[in-house]
């Protein structure tokens, strides 16, 4: 296993996500997230893979900045890992822009050589003074 090259890779596939999110490159997101992807928000509402393509494809959600605080890779093994850390977005919704901060841990798994997203759980920040409709990359 080694170590630097599967956390530089993991680094830039979330990396790539958070420019592919702002772009709303869909065939970017479709190679990040894994087929079988889920996310549970702060609510627990889930959302498939499917689901925040489709929010984004009908632009019932842009996002317009993202800025990643403090995100931590721990590797588990050879083929899983789990990443966590904050995010500070700015967020467009039926045409009103809005701050979004939560705190994420998100489960990342190696298949066929590369590395995509499976799971993510989303919780508000302790600092987060958004409102309660506020929600991480789909809703």
């Amino acid at each position: 296993m080694n170590v630097q090259s599967d956390e530089h890779q993991i680094l830039r596939l979330f990396e790539d996500g958070d420019r592919a999110l702002i772009a709303a490159d869909l065939p970017e997101l479709e190679r990040i997230f894994a087929d079988d992807y889920i996310q549970y928000d702060e609510a627990g509402k889930s959302f498939t893979k499917q689901d925040v393509i489709n929010n984004l494809k009908s632009g019932a959600i842009r996002y317009i900045a993202m800025i990643s605080i403090g995100r931590r890779i721990r590797l588990l093994n050879e083929d899983v890992g789990i990443v966590h850390g904050s995010e500070s977005d700015e967020v467009e919704r039926n045409g009103r822009r809005f701050p979004v901060r939560y705190v994420y841990m998100d489960v990342v798994v190696k298949r066929n050589g590369r590395w995509q997203i499976v799971g993510s759980q989303l919780a508000r920040s302790s600092r987060d003074d958004s409102s309660s409709e506020s929600r991480r990359r789909d809703t």
